[in-house]
């Protein structure tokens, strides 16, 4: 860190309050700008880019952390961030976690256009419908990326995926793969079956079993996973629009399974099944 670089000492300061503000979601819209905190989280955003954009535009640390982390902030000086040192204070004030990390970034809305998302003729993708947990969404998110999905698309009726909790379950995976947002129900599952995906809700009370459809062969083309949210699930005219409801089944005693894990087990199986003999990737190829 340059010696001439300032130490932000006042929560008062206008560049502290200004980002403090993106802990709310009217001024995160307003501004399109999301908080991403802790050295992963800001990692990933100093090397992502929109176009010609950089993702990161500014970046407060404390000293510690900024000599901990000498390379990231190296990285974001390079992407262009202003990078500020920061009083522990200060970082705590920005910060909405417990205990901070000493980073806390200010970066660019990076979400993709749906009809960008059907134009890339996706293979694998998780639909969020009504999930408002930015834990959950989040999480998810990360599943998706781990099985290798080209999109997340979160309905209108979902969580605001740049919510400071849901960027953090996202442990970087928010700048992975492309995330549409805002998208109505029906035009999403419109948009994906016409672009030749099948649409599979993910209910508990489904009619068909995982492991019967991964027998039968029937899970390894384009398969867009729509999950609900976990305390009610889907409505019935959500299912309805599907091509099929299925369930994961429950071999043991557990009553059922929290929604991220659940959307790991589904996203996994379709990932499988798609790189089986046959499967819509072991035909196309990467």
């Amino acid at each position: 860190m340059s010696p001439a670089t300032p130490e932000l000492i006042s929560p008062r300061s206008h560049r502290v309050l200004a980002a403090r503000r993106l802990a709310k979601r009217n001024f995160r819209g307003k501004e399109r700008l999301f908080l991403a905190e802790g050295p992963q989280a800001v990692r990933e955003a100093a090397g992502h880019r929109a176009g010609d954009a950089a993702t990161l535009v500014e970046l407060f640390a404390t000293l510690e952390a900024a000599e901990r982390y000498a390379d990231i902030v190296g990285e974001a000086r390079d992407a262009g961030a202003r990078v500020h040192l920061a009083s522990e204070q200060v970082i705590a004030d920005i910060s909405t976690t417990v205990t901070p990390q000493g980073l806390v970034g200010v970066c660019r809305f990076l979400d993709t256009p749906f009809d960008e998302v059907l134009r890339a003729r996706p293979r694998l993708v998780a639909l969020l419908a009504n999930v408002r947990d930015p834990g959950n969404a989040g999480t998810v998110l990360r599943c998706a990326d781990a099985a290798g999905a080209e999109a997340v698309v979160l309905t209108d009726a979902s969580v605001d995926v740049y919510n400071p909790k849901a960027v953090r379950a996202s442990v970087g995976s928010l700048f992975h793969l492309p995330v549409a947002v805002g998208v109505p129900v029906e035009q999403a599952v419109d948009g994906l079956r016409a672009a030749g995906v099948r649409i599979v809700a993910a209910d508990g009370a489904g009619d068909r079993d995982l492991d019967d459809e991964l027998d039968k062969g029937t899970m390894g083309g384009p398969t867009a996973w729509v999950f609900g949210n976990e305390a009610w699930g889907l409505p019935e005219e959500t299912r309805a629009l599907t091509d099929a409801v299925v369930r994961v089944p429950i071999h043991g005693k557990a009553e059922s399974l929290n929604l991220a894990t659940a959307a790991a087990v589904c996203l996994y199986a379709s990932a499988r099944a798609q790189r089986a003999p046959g499967g819509c990737r072991s035909v196309t190829g990467n």
